[in-house]
């Protein structure tokens, strides 16, 4: 019986694989099929952008609850403000591996790489499942703002008003921008289960939280209010996110079969970032490309004899 292998199944190549692969290969994760984000200067740009805007939003709510709310000490006891601070995190850090991509593409032309291609597994592994949490757990976020906790104070200051907009909206919007705008693959299953368990241990805080600060983060978390339904609320939001992400999955993939349909996805060896896919090649026998980065490392290597 083959032995699970928790790094393969990320993408990331296994130490002892006698296959010669390179983690993200076609430069998926730093490369677009929009054509305004072409230039990997570009989306390098407007990944830092976004990431500006993230932290100076967070940074901004956090005086504010600390010096006018005197809430300050709550602050990071809220998932909405966990997932942002994920947000901030992984553009940042994708703006930063898009730019080293940048400054080689320019040194050097396309096909050269970037920094996280040579970093140790483990921090491959954790870009593969923070990318995964950002294109789903945002959404929920939204959805479960607006359907179960905006009320009419959500815009009730100007102030209120901008920071929901930030935090409950602007935050699918930029979950939108990785998932339809970029060439990062479909997450891999495996984050999903990690992402429940995100969502349990959630838990845990939310509950810490009331027993030394005497507050329930959001409402529904009120066994006392809630009774019987708080079952059903944690439940229901763990089977939202099981919708979401295969939601989001789902578009990824028909993203991906459109870039590759219309010569959008990179390959290794050549053009920007790698040879591009003919336009009139199959969809269908790329279908394993775009489930699998690795595969096509794997492909290449076997093409030059090294496998």
């Amino acid at each position: 019986m083959p032995r699970f292998n928790f790094y393969s199944h990320l993408g990331v190549h296994s130490s002892s694989s006698s296959t010669l692969t390179t983690f993200d290969a076609p430069h998926k994760y730093v490369t677009s099929p929009i054509h305004l984000f072409r230039s990997p200067i570009v989306l390098a740009s407007a990944r830092m952008l976004i990431a500006i805007y993230v932290l100076a939003t967070l940074l901004t709510t956090l005086i504010w609850k600390s010096t006018v709310e005197h809430l300050g000490r709550s602050y990071f006891c809220y998932f909405t403000y966990l997932t942002y601070t994920g947000l901030c995190a992984y553009y940042f850090a994708s703006g930063v591996q898009t730019i080293t991509y940048a400054l080689s593409w320019r040194r050097n032309g396309a096909g050269v790489g970037y920094a996280l291609q040579r970093w140790p597994r483990p921090l491959q592994a954790l870009h593969v499942v923070l990318q995964a949490t950002v294109v789903t757990l945002p959404i929920l976020v939204t959805i479960v703002f607006w359907v179960l906790l905006a009320d009419k104070s959500t815009f009730e200051t100007p102030f209120k008003a901008w920071s929901n907009i930030s935090v409950h909206a602007f935050n699918t919007v930029f979950a939108l921008f990785e998932i339809l705008c970029t060439n990062s693959p479909p997450a891999p299953w495996i984050t999903l289960p990690l992402c429940i368990l995100f969502l349990a241990l959630y838990l845990g805080v939310a509950y810490i939280t009331h027993a030394t600060q005497g507050i329930y983060t959001y409402s529904f978390l009120d066994p006392n209010k809630q009774g019987a339904k708080l079952a059903a609320y944690i439940i229901g939001i763990a089977v939202a996110q099981v919708i979401v992400f295969s939601i989001v999955r789902g578009i990824v993939v028909l993203r991906e079969r459109w870039a590759l349909k219309n010569g959008r996805i990179l390959r290794v060896g050549g053009g920007l970032g790698g040879e591009e896919t003919p336009r009139n090649a199959s969809v269908d026998d790329d279908w394993e490309e775009v489930e699998s980065p690795v595969s096509v490392g794997v492909s290449a290597a076997r093409a030059k004899g090294d496998v």
